[in-house]
């Protein structure tokens, strides 16, 4: 067999590894899904009322409005999960026992990544599937309906990979805490919950510039049929940038890792 062949075999059953630990441990399933699904509680029933003001003037619904922001915040905390899993195999000696085997190097972390992908697109579906029965409708067609999905698969790749990468860096599992932090922090500072227009000063010009805010308005653009300009662009430049970035970074950490 060809060295492609056997990277994908290898990746296959790195992959179905991640997925066995998730069946076993499916608190990373729950956790994915529970906590956006309670922050789309808290800010529809508790905060709607005041931040919808703002947020939909024209009268449309605010679950309409939150639940793009709440989607991608469910990615934010399968790639926190990712991240201590990855980081958890290399200081346990997982990852120095998988180097000694006759395994393609890249799969180790390939499964890693692929598992975190259906991970978060099966919490999304959920999420959606709550949102739905919360009242949120949405007028987007099927090919709406597979953009928004291909760019929550895109965003998952980029925060996956970067995830990968952090869990190898650090020391400790307690080390992966801070991307964890700017990963499920972040969107808060964004047009998730109220329009950055409505934000002041330099905090309006960070949120208008950060990732998260071009990647939130496209998804919010392809599921309610409102228009996305130049955010797609914007979105997918980020989310490509952001994977390229993560890959680069956790291919130097393995190799790092191999010569200590």
């Amino acid at each position: 067999m060809s060295t492609l062949t056997f990277a994908a075999r290898d990746s296959a059953t790195m992959l179905r590894r991640s997925l066995l630990h998730t069946v076993r441990y499916p608190v990373t399933i729950i956790v994915s899904l529970a906590v956006p699904a309670l922050l789309l509680l808290l800010f529809v029933g508790v905060f709607g009322g005041a931040l919808g003001t703002g947020a939909t003037p024209s009268g449309g619904k605010y679950i309409d409005y939150v639940v793009p922001g709440i989607l991608l915040m469910s990615v934010g905390y399968g790639a926190s999960s990712t991240a201590q899993a990855v980081n958890r195999d290399m200081t346990e000696g997982i990852i120095a026992r998988f180097r000694t085997m006759a395994i393609s190097r890249s799969s180790v972390l390939t499964g890693h990544v692929a598992g975190a992908l259906i991970r978060t697109l099966l919490s999304a579906v959920l999420l959606v599937g709550v949102a739905l029965a919360m009242g949120f409708r949405s007028s987007a067609g099927v090919t709406e309906w597979l953009a928004a999905a291909g760019l929550v698969a895109l965003l998952s790749l980029a925060l996956s990979w970067l995830a990968v990468a952090v869990g190898l860096a650090a020391g400790t599992i307690e080390g992966t805490a801070s991307f964890s932090l700017v990963v499920q922090l972040l969107p808060f500072v964004s047009s998730a919950f109220v329009p950055t227009g409505t934000m002041s000063g330099s905090v309006r010009w960070f949120a208008h510039n950060e990732p998260f805010t071009s990647i939130i308005d496209t998804l919010r653009g392809l599921l309610t049929g409102s228009a996305i300009g130049h955010s797609g662009i914007v979105a997918a430049a980020w989310c490509v940038g952001l994977s390229l970035i993560g890959y680069v970074w956790a291919g130097m950490q393995f190799k790092r890792g191999a010569s200590r």
